[in-house]
C-alpha cells in the first residue's frame, strides 16, 4: 500500500511537472500575415446578405502573441460583420495566436443601397480589417460591389400571410394547388408597370411571378432577371410572354442579350444547377424568345399546359437563345408545339430537350448536347406518353430536325420511346446524331434514324450523320464549360443542308463565304485568324 501511494504521489508531481497551466502571450509586434491583402467580397444585391468569405491570419513566428485589437475601421457602423476565433463582432481586444499557428476570420456584409444613393446603379462599398495600432499597425481591405435592383415578390395581407398563385400539378388531379407566388400588377407602386422588364438595373424575384390571362410580360433587350431560391415565372394559358432579346456587339459583355439566372451573384455559384425553377409556360398564345440565356434553373423552360387543360398547347418560336446547366431539363415540353432555329442547349440532369407526350416540333440549326456531371442523360428525349398518378396518357408526335446536332458524353444522343399506336412521326435531315450502340440493339428500332427506316413507320433521315464511335465529333470547343463551338476537326463543318437561315447564333454569315456550304449545329465555324 505504501508503495502505490508513492507511486501516485510521484506520479502527479512528474504530471504537474511536465504541463503547462497557461501559455504566456506575448503582445503582437505587428509581424503579422494574411492570406490576401483584399478581400473581395462579389457583388451582392441590395439589402441580400452576401456569402461568407474567409481572411487567414497566420503567426509565423516563435512565439505566442496577443494581437491587442482587431476590428473594423468603421467600428459598429461597419456593413461587414466578422466571426474571429468563433465570436461574432466588429471589434475584438486581447485575441490570443499561438506560435506558428494560424486562425480563420469569417466575414460578411448586407448592404442598403438607398443610404448611398447616387446616379448609378451600383456602387463600391470599402471598409478595413485593423490589426493593432501604431508601430505595430496592419491592415486587410474590404470591397463589395453593390448592386440597386427592382424588387419583385409576393405581398402580405392584413392577417399577414402572404399571397398565392394558383398552379395547376398533375400531383392532385382535381385540385389545384396554390404555390407561395403573385400575379404581376400593371400599376405597382413601386416598379412600376411590371408588364414591362427593362434595362435600367436588375430585377430580382421572389416567388412565382405570373402573367395571368389577358396580359403580356415584355422583357427588353439587355435586361438581367434575377430568380431567388425556388422561385420562377409562370405564363398561365390566354396570356404572353415576349422576350426581345437582340445581338451584342461584345460576346463577353453580351449587352443586349437577356439573361435569366439565379439571384446568387458570387463566382461559385456560376455554373450550379438547380438555384431557381425556371420558366412555366402554360400558354398557347404566340409567346416568343429571341436572345435569351437561361441557366442554372430546375427545368429552363417547362412548356404544359394545366392540369385538367385538353384544348391549351403550350406555343413558343425561340432563336438564337442558349440554355444550360439545368438540373432537370433544359427544354421540357409536354404536348406543346415549339419551333426553335439557332439555339443551343446543354449539360441537363435527365435531358437538354425533352419532348413528352407528343406534340409538333421543329427545329432547325440547334445544337443539343449533354456532358452533365454522369453519363445517364442525353441531349435530346422523345417519346408519346407522360404517367400521372390517375393513368397513362398519350398522344401523337410530330417532329423535325434540320442541320441539328445530338451529342454529349454518354453513348446515346438521341432517346426515342413510342407506348401506342398514335402516329409517330420524327424526321432528322442533314443531323449529326450520335448513336454508338455497340450491342446493335437499336440497329432495327425503327425509332431511331437509321438507313432504311422508312416515314410511316416511324423515323427516316436524309443526310443525317450517325456517330457510331467516338471518332466521329462535332469536336466543341470546351463543352463541360458550355462552349459549343465547332473545332477544326469537328464532322459537322460542311455537312448541313443550305435551308435559308442566313447567320448563326453569333450573328455570323451562314455559310461560312470560304466554302458556300453551312455547319450542322446552332454554330458556323470559322478559322482562328
Amino acid at each position: 500500500m505504501r508503495y502505490c501511494v508513492l507511486f501516485v504521489i510521484a506520479a502527479l508531481a512528474l504530471l504537474t511537472a511536465s504541463c503547462r497551466n497557461d501559455f504566456e502571450f506575448e503582445p503582437s509586434t505587428g509581424d503579422l500575415s494574411f492570406s490576401r491583402d483584399t478581400v473581395y467580397l462579389d457583388t451582392v444585391f441590395t439589402n441580400i446578405g452576401s456569402s461568407t468569405y474567409t481572411l487567414k491570419v497566420y503567426n509565423r513566428s516563435n512565439k505566442d502573441i496577443s494581437i491587442p485589437s482587431i476590428r473594423l475601421g468603421q467600428g459598429e457602423d461597419s456593413k461587414y460583420r466578422l466571426m474571429v476565433d468563433g465570436m461574432p463582432g466588429k471589434v475584438f481586444n486581447n485575441v490570443e495566436l499561438l506560435a506558428k499557428d494560424s486562425m480563420y476570420i469569417f466575414i460578411e456584409t448586407t448592404i442598403d443601397y438607398s443610404e448611398y444613393a447616387n446616379d448609378n446603379t451600383t456602387f463600391l462599398y470599402t471598409d478595413r480589417i485593423e490589426f493593432d495600432n501604431g508601430s505595430n499597425y496592419q491592415k486587410v481591405e474590404l470591397v463589395t460591389l453593390v448592386q440597386d435592383a427592382y424588387f419583385l415578390f409576393p405581398q402580405r395581407n392584413e392577417q399577414g400571410q402572404y399571397e398565392g398563385v394558383r398552379y395547376d400539378s398533375d400531383d392532385n388531379p382535381g385540385e389545384p394547388d396554390i404555390i407561395y407566388g403573385f400575379n404581376l400588377d400593371r400599376n405597382d407602386p413601386n416598379n412600376g408597370d411590371e408588364y414591362r422588364w427593362n434595362n435600367t438595373k436588375p430585377y430580382v424575384i421572389y416567388g412565382v411571378a405570373t402573367v395571368p390571362d389577358g396580359e403580356t410580360l415584355t422583357v427588353d433587350p439587355g435586361a438581367r432577371i434575377h430568380f431567388h431560391d425556388e422561385s420562377g415565372l409562370m405564363v398561365r394559358p390566354g396570356a404572353r410572354l415576349v422576350i426581345n432579346g437582340a445581338p451584342s456587339a461584345d460576346p463577353e459583355v453580351m449587352e443586349n442579350e437577356v439573361i435569366f439566372e439565379g439571384d446568387r451573384l458570387e463566382p461559385d455559384f456560376a455554373d450550379i444547377a438547380g438555384q431557381w425553377f425556371g420558366i412555366l409556360l402554360m400558354s398557347g398564345e404566340e409567346n416568343t424568345i429571341s436572345n435569351l440565356t437561361l441557366k442554372n434553373a430546375t427545368v429552363g423552360i417547362y412548356a404544359k399546359a394545366p392540369q385538367g387543360d385538353d384544348t391549351t398547347i403550350p406555343k413558343l418560336t425561340i432563336t438564337n437563345s442558349q440554355i444550360y446547366n439545368n438540373r432537370n431539363f433544359g427544354i421540357w415540353a409536354v404536348n406543346a408545339s415549339i419551333s426553335g432555329t439557332n439555339l443551343a442547349a446543354n449539360n441537363a440532369g435527365v435531358a437538354s430537350l425533352a419532348c413528352t407526350l407528343g406534340g409538333t416540333y421543329s427545329f432547325k440549326h440547334c445544337t443539343f448536347a449533354n456532358y452533365f456531371n454522369n453519363f445517364n442523360q442525353v441531349p435530346v428525349a422523345l417519346n408519346d406518353y407522360e404517367e400521372r398518378p390517375d393513368a397513362v396518357y398519350i398522344a401523337a408526335m410530330d417532329a423535325q430536325f434540320d442541320n441539328c446536332i445530338m451529342y454529349g458524353s454518354g453513348n446515346l444522343g438521341l432517346s426515342s420511346e413510342r407506348r401506342a399506336e398514335e402516329p409517330f412521326s420524327t424526321r432528322f435531315n442533314n443531323c449529326l446524331i450520335k448513336i454508338v450502340d455497340s450491342g446493335n440493339r437499336l440497329r432495327n428500332n425503327s425509332l431511331y434514324p437509321f438507313d432504311g427506316n422508312v416515314p410511316e413507320l416511324a423515323a427516316y433521315n436524309d443526310g443525317c450523320i450517325i456517330a457510331n464511335s467516338f471518332s466521329i465529333t462535332p469536336d466543341f470547343t470546351a463543352p463541360f464549360d458550355n462552349v459549343l463551338t465547332l473545332g477544326e476537326g469537328s464532322d459537322a463543318i460542311d455537312a448541313a443542308a443550305n435551308i435559308g437561315i442566313i447567320t448563326d447564333i453569333t450573328t455570323a454569315v451562314r455559310p461560312n463565304p470560304s466554302t458556300g456550304i453551312p455547319d450542322i449545329g446552332a454554330y458556323e465555324y470559322y478559322a482562328a485568324e
